[in-house]
């Protein structure tokens, strides 16, 4: 078996191949488009190459067919906030055969060391945590758009390795027909009709204001997680320009206090039910065929991401928007279930939320993490 980098437009087309080859047989699957791959590792549009490095490569056997992929980076950002310098790998994709999965990890883990990191963390993304992210360890469904999904074999290949959990991605599904719980539905109506609290949905004509207000609340209610990394503005500026053909503004809701920023939630329409048959293309025929299937078909959302400044969380402005959120979806008659964000196992309070939303278990993902020797 031989390691090769990625460095060319052949080298690039495997990278992207050897994904269809492995999961050739698997029903569930479905192919992330090959331009959001990319994406991750374009210099000139990841704005996570400004603070940090990339490199992928592929494996190939001795009769040449490409049987495996892994990629590794450093975020300079986030590699010194943990007690070692801390790299990340990704994008892991491996025939069943724990000889090639060593390998594959065996030069991630060597292309890190070389750079001064002391462990790495995988599978993760060269980018947010709201795509790519995680290995897939129980609910093995078709994945919604930009969640990892992976054969079961898998955890035993990082397990051997070495590799140990870090935390645990917990991600939960609510039903859009099943009406709240008693107790949050009463709240969330109180909440809603308080004095000086207003909500809005988001405009694209207004996008950087939108933008702007979900910056400064999000970096408010997130500062005190571990290892914490403020988010910029640009780096949500193309989150949403790379939405924008799924995006429903509606979905998309603000609260404000007083005028003040207080909690958001964004959510799309699961583009995966518009792209499973695409195979990962998005040629004319694909875009097409998206424009049309962005109305038909489509009945499953997700929920990318919350957030409540730290002033206003506990003041039950999640449950309102919820509420915003169902008066618009309940009417269309369209969407059957929301997938909610997956949740850090450390994040007591936003699983507390999915709790009181009558939400019910999806899956769970690991973040795992292998300290070098």
């Amino acid at each position: 078996m031989t390691i090769v980098p990625v460095s060319d437009k052949q080298t690039r087309k495997d990278f992207l191949n050897v994904a269809r080859f492995i999961y050739k047989d698997d029903e569930n699957w479905i192919c992330p488009l090959d331009q959001d791959v990319e994406l991750v590792f374009n210099e000139a549009k990841n704005p996570f190459f400004n603070h940090g490095k990339c490199t992928r490569w592929i494996l190939k056997n001795n009769q040449g067919q490409t049987i495996g992929r892994v990629a590794a980076f450093i975020n300079d950002k986030k590699a010194y906030n943990y007690e070692q310098p801390t790299g990340g790998m990704g994008f892991f994709e491996c025939i069943n055969s724990e000889e090639a999965a060593n390998m594959l990890f065996d030069t991630a883990q060597s292309w890190l060391k070389e750079r001064g990191m002391k462990a790495m963390d995988g599978p993760i993304n060269f980018g947010e945590n709201d795509s790519f992210w995680g290995l897939l360890i129980e609910g093995f469904i078709p994945p919604s758009y930009g969640m990892n999904y992976n054969p079961e074999y898998y955890y035993d290949f990082f397990k051997n390795y070495g590799f140990e959990k870090e935390y645990e991605q917990i991600t939960n599904h609510l039903a859009v027909r099943k009406p709240f719980p008693e107790r949050f539905t009463k709240i969330a109506n109180w909440v809603a009709g308080k004095a000086g609290y207003t909500f809005e949905h988001f405009s694209k004509k207004n996008a950087e204001k939108y933008v702007s207000d979900l910056m400064e609340i999000y970096n408010d209610g997130w500062q005190d997680f571990e290892n914490f990394v403020p988010i910029k503005k640009d780096t949500l500026l193309e989150s949403f320009k790379k939405m924008e053909t799924i995006m429903d503004e509606k979905l998309i809701w603000f609260a404000y206090v007083n005028g003040e920023p207080a909690s958001f939630v964004v959510i799309i329409p699961d583009a995966n039910q518009m792209i499973k048959d695409f195979n990962g293309k998005l040629g004319l025929i694909e875009k097409l065929k998206f424009v049309y299937k962005r109305w038909v078909g489509v009945n499953r959302m997700r929920a990318i991401v919350m957030g409540t400044k730290q002033a206003y969380q506990k003041h039950g402005l999640e449950s309102a928007l919820f509420i915003k959120l169902k008066e618009y979806v309940l009417p269309l008659n369209q969407y059957d279930e929301l997938e909610l964000s997956w949740v850090g196992d450390f994040n007591d309070k936003m699983l507390a939320i999915h709790q009181a939303t009558g939400a019910t278990f999806g899956k769970r993902h690991l973040t795992l993490r292998k300290i070098f020797s």
